[in-house]
């Protein structure tokens, strides 16, 4: 008997017939003689409309009742889900992150897990019950204080229990039939993968790709737990992400994984800054102590006349107005003229282990993307990613391009996005 852990996204769980498609489904993991634990998200647009509702309510909420307030959503699907499994003539047990064992550190909205101590799920799933676990959400270590772990953390929090049940596979239930070439919303002929490396699968996480975020891939990488991204609309086999191809998967190596893009980044210059040691070390500093993470950073060669320099770099939009903030209250200290904002960028990247010892992809890319028309404002690289920022309004256009000049488009049907958002 081995023990498999499911996970399923809101667009699985979105209403009644939703919870009950799922419900077959797990149930018939249990049937094949599996222990099965399964971790939900919020119904559809749950947590949107809950972040909504408390936008109403109050302007700032707290983030321990804000905190308190998003997990009902989970603890909504979780209750469901077991109601309607028992209606197909199994046991199973609910529980929240915080019965579950999901230790997280102190921070609210986006918290990171610690530890996971999995004894009541252990319990249950021995005593022949389906365990269904409320996922985003965990207990702080200190204060036990109810905690949720940021975007993606339902993935996060099965490949956590994964790794802590010593599962053989997690498998990742969400509305398109595993990992594409592309975003399937964007490119209609894009293919599906079979399988992918860790490598690759954090890369395209990192730079935009939605099926699964960069936190639960590193996860699943340093615990060493196979993911099987599969659809919750259909019975086709999905992508696994993994070490090394699983079974009998026949893997084609490609020299290019895929193509990604991420539209939710903005982009700051801090124009004029003196050109001499510490100075970049002061902006970065007051970024870092503000918690905001950046991704893209490029600093032009300094003017000789004036010897000063522009640092541009990108991060979150969400996080945008807090690096603003912290800025300013530097530039008495720094001595840099200006700051630029701008969020009508979009980062658009090329992932894949063979471009590294093939020579020319750099060239094909930007040529590509100069056929398109697409003007390039910030290029960032690695051993297996190009990076390059453009206008938002040209992203749809360079991914298109950027996939066919590399030719990835698939010569069969067309890929399908079950819920229509690809998540």
């Amino acid at each position: 008997m081995g023990l498999v852990v499911q996970k399923y996204g809101g667009s699985s769980v979105a209403d009644a017939e939703g919870i009950k498609r799922v419900a077959k489904r797990v149930v018939d993991a249990k049937r094949n003689g599996n222990q099965v634990v399964v971790v939900v998200s919020a119904m559809g647009d749950t947590t949107d409309e809950l972040i909504d509702l408390a936008e109403q309510v109050s302007p700032m909420p707290t983030g321990r009742e804000f905190d308190m307030l998003l997990t009902a959503g989970e603890r909504i699907s979780m209750a469901l889900l077991a109601m309607a499994i028992k209606n197909l003539g199994h046991e199973a047990q609910s529980f929240t992150g915080s019965q579950a064992g999901v230790i997280t550190d102190s921070v609210h909205n986006k918290a990171r897990i610690i530890d996971v101590t999995p004894g009541r799920i252990r319990t249950s799933i021995d005593e022949g019950n389906i365990a269904i676990v409320a996922g985003f959400q965990g207990v702080s270590q200190e204060g036990k204080n109810i905690t949720t772990l940021g975007r993606g953390g339902s993935d996060t929090t099965a490949v956590a229990l994964a790794a802590a049940l010593d599962a053989e596979v997690c498998e990742i239930y969400t509305d398109v039939d595993g990992v594409f070439t592309a975003d399937p919303r964007v490119v209609k002929k894009a293919k599906k993968i079979d399988w992918i490396s860790f490598e690759d699968m954090l890369e395209l996480a990192a730079s935009g790709s939605k099926v699964l975020l960069h936190r639960c891939v590193e996860y699943a990488r340093r615990y060493n737990i196979p993911i099987h991204v599969r659809s919750s609309f259909s019975g086709l086999r999905g992508t696994w992400v993994s070490n090394e191809p699983q079974g009998d998967q026949q893997v084609e190596h490609a020299i290019i994984s895929g193509v990604a893009h991420d539209v939710s980044e903005a982009k700051i210059t801090v124009v004029g800054v003196p050109d001499k040691p510490g100075e970049a070390a002061a902006i970065f500093r007051a970024i870092a102590d503000a918690e905001v993470n950046i991704d893209m950073v490029v600093q032009n060669v300094s003017a000789a006349s004036t010897g000063l320099t522009d640092i541009s770099f990108t991060l979150p939009k969400a996080e945008g107005r807090k690096a603003i903030d912290a800025l300013e209250r530097t530039k008495g200290s720094i001595g840099f003229d200006s700051l630029r904002y701008d969020d009508q960028i979009a980062k658009i990247s090329l992932v894949g282990a063979g471009m590294k010892t093939n020579p020319g992809v750099t060239a094909g890319f930007f040529e590509a993307l100069s056929d398109a028309g697409v003007n390039i404002e910030l290029i960032s690289t690695s051993e297996i990613r190009i990076s390059v920022v453009t206008r938002a309004d040209d992203v749809n256009e360079a991914v298109r391009a950027v996939h066919t000049a590399f030719g990835l488009d698939s010569d069969s049907d067309e890929a399908v996005v079950y819920g229509g958002t690809g998540r």
